[in-house]
């Protein structure tokens, strides 16, 4: 099942309010994963962006320049995306991840600046995977 980005047709970025209401019970999920990531790794830099009509809005979240990860509010759950770099490709390889995001992992778009994981979060267990990849990208 597709799970598109919400807000496709905003000309701004989604309110506190829109974001809780579309998000449900997974808000509690967004906000503890954006807190673990400020007070395990210092990423506290937060931008709204728009790729487009097809992509909707996704908040950034960065260190320094670097763009660690995406996330695509949905309705009811989110999408947690990464690049990763030939090295955390590698490094994500000799991980414990599983078979299948392992699977996943070598079937996603590569990109110039590397290959595009992108993670669908509906419950506390995708938050998991989310974080190991996150970690893997920030050790390289």
């Amino acid at each position: 099942m597709e799970y598109p980005n919400a807000f496709t047709g905003k000309t701004a970025h989604p309110t506190t309010a829109e974001l809780t209401a579309t998000l449900g019970g997974t808000m509690e999920l967004w906000d503890e994963l954006v807190s673990w990531l400020a007070t395990e790794h210092g990423i506290v830099d937060q931008e709204w962006t728009f790729s487009g009509a097809k992509y909707g809005w996704a908040l950034r979240l960065k260190l320094k320049k670097r763009a660690i990860l995406y996330l695509g509010p949905c309705d009811g759950c989110f999408r947690a995306s990464l690049v990763l770099g030939d090295r955390a490709v590698k490094s994500a390889r000799e991980s414990s991840l599983s078979k299948a995001l392992q699977k996943a992992i070598d079937e996603a778009p590569r990109y110039p600046e590397g290959t595009g994981v992108r993670i669908l979060v509906k419950r506390s267990a995708d938050l998991a995977v989310v974080r190991k990849l996150a970690a893997i990208k920030l050790a390289n």
